[in-house]
């Protein structure tokens, strides 16, 4: 990986022990500039220092939302956020978010979060950072097929016959409306950044459920909900408290 130095703001000490922690894991020769943990020490620290290769940047801090922080300064090098709340997804990858992880952040997570900026600092070499990064994060076209073996060949599903995906034994299965079930090669990490957010939902871990598949949905426990999926009852999706508004919201736009 070619991140040498990353900037951490994050107000909760044992969050960011854990980053710094993971990140030397990871990478030990990932050097880390400093540790803020309020919106003001951290528009004073870009104001007087050169850009690191990445800033972790939690999204509530003891003295509010980070991204008075970005709107108060440019800020040019790529971001990864990390937060208990997963209500400002939108609005962070207006910025130059690689990616947006739920606390506690996991090891994994982080760390194909740190492969994707790779990636993409080799996809930029000839071209402007920031549209980079934007092109990476908004695909001018969302998936609409995939091509999978067949016997001795290949066969096509298209996306808009799928109920829902859904991860089992680290493989991600696509159940068609006509019932059947497809092993497709993508983690739902990635079918995130290829489907029409306006049609699929990541509903949590294991679930990204086309809006169509949805037929209703019941209080849980805790503030959860329940969502029933169509032709399939005995499949129990759960949603988050705080995911819980975020999904009544899509569903009501």
């Amino acid at each position: 990986m070619s991140i040498a130095n990353v900037l951490i703001i994050e107000d909760e000490k044992l969050n960011a022990d854990r980053l710094k922690r993971l990140l030397k894991e990871i990478k030990p020769s990932i050097q880390i500039l400093d540790v803020l943990d309020n919106i003001t020490d951290s528009i004073s620290w870009f104001q007087g220092n050169e850009s690191p290769d990445l800033v972790m940047m939690d999204i509530r801090l003891s003295d509010g939302i980070s991204f008075e922080i970005l709107e108060s300064i440019k800020i040019d090098c790529p971001i990864i956020f990390t937060t208990a709340f997963d209500e400002y997804a939108v609005r962070a990858f207006k910025f130059n978010s690689i990616d947006y992880l739920l606390k506690p952040v996991e090891k994994k997570e982080l760390e194909n979060a740190l492969i994707k900026l790779d990636s993409l600092k080799l996809q930029q070499t000839n071209q402007d950072p920031i549209q980079g990064l934007l092109d990476f994060i908004y695909p001018k076209d969302f998936r609409t097929r995939f091509l999978l073996p067949y016997k001795d060949g290949y066969k096509t599903i298209l996306v808009e016959d799928i109920q829902y995906f859904y991860s089992e034994f680290k493989l991600t299965h696509a159940k068609l409306k006509c019932g059947t079930v497809e092993i497709v090669p993508q983690t739902l990490e990635e079918l995130e950044q290829q489907l029409n957010p306006k049609v699929f939902f990541r509903a949590n871990r294991q679930f990204i459920v086309h809006i169509d598949a949805i037929k209703r949905l019941h209080n849980h426990f805790n503030g959860k909900l329940k969502v029933e999926i169509k032709y399939s009852e005995d499949v129990e999706v759960l949603v988050s408290r705080e995911k819980a508004q975020l999904l009544k919201n899509w569903l009501d736009y």
